[in-house]
């Protein structure tokens, strides 16, 4: 069982609630309490609002916020992926997973990219798949800034480049890397799926044994788990 505390900061309020998020089948998710604190605006803040400038509390609440959301689903996809890997055997509890040494982000990226046209070890292969895991991508087609250029990189541009030269986004960040860029752009959520099946593909030649269908299904369907999904059934009751 896993308890999660849930915030909404609004402008004047802050909403919250404790709730018990099952992890095994046989738990069940409950809703622990909820409540909600009314917050009055500053004076300084009051003054400004009947002035109209309302987009730097804003903004910097929207961006922690987002910051807090990014946080929380990174967290959720790397548990389920290392539970769904443990359970296969493929790692354990004392397993390192964190890069270490030096030149540890470019050898993974370099390994990461290899991975697609070369044959890795079951052990690197599940580096591999983390660092995949690490970022969900996105959908739209806004620019990803690249703070490194000072310019901002078309998330669209990066994938015609990724599809006219049939490569993935670890063999384009290596590229990137070997020509001294070192800001990583954003990728499109349906390239980041095409790396994962092109890897899988290939590695699957060396370890047909081991990498089954069933258990790259079950890595997939490891994100339609919603972190939100245990506010299904107590919302019934909201009506």
């Amino acid at each position: 069982m896993k308890r999660i505390l849930g915030l909404d900061l609004g402008t004047t309020s802050i909403g919250w609630a404790l709730v018990n998020e099952a992890k095994e089948e046989k738990e069940k998710s409950t809703i622990v309490k909820t409540g909600v604190r009314v917050i009055p605006l500053s004076s300084d803040e009051s003054g400004d609002f009947e002035k109209g400038k309302t987009t730097s509390i804003n903004a910097d609440r929207t961006l922690k916020r987002g910051a807090r959301r990014n946080l929380q689903r990174y967290k959720h996809r790397r548990e389920l992926l290392f539970e769904i890997l443990k359970k296969n055997n493929l790692i354990s509890d004392e397993t390192i997973l964190a890069e270490e040494g030096e030149n540890s982000t470019h050898s993974l990226w370099e390994l990461r990219a290899n991975a697609a046209t070369g044959k890795i070890s079951l052990k690197d292969f599940v580096r591999v798949l983390f660092a995949i895991n690490k970022k969900r991508g996105y959908k739209s087609n806004r620019k990803a800034k690249d703070e490194g250029d000072g310019q901002a990189v078309d998330g669209m541009e990066v994938a015609i480049i990724l599809a006219s030269k049939n490569i993935t986004p670890g063999q384009y960040v290596l590229d990137l890397l070997k020509n001294n860029k070192k800001n990583i752009p954003d990728f499109y959520r349906s390239d980041l799926q095409t790396e994962f099946d092109k890897v899988w593909k290939f590695q699957r030649q060396f370890y047909e044994d081991v990498l089954s269908d069933e258990l790259k299904e079950s890595v997939i369907g490891k994100n339609k788990k919603a972190t939100w999904a245990i506010c299904k059934d107590p919302f019934t009751y909201c009506r």
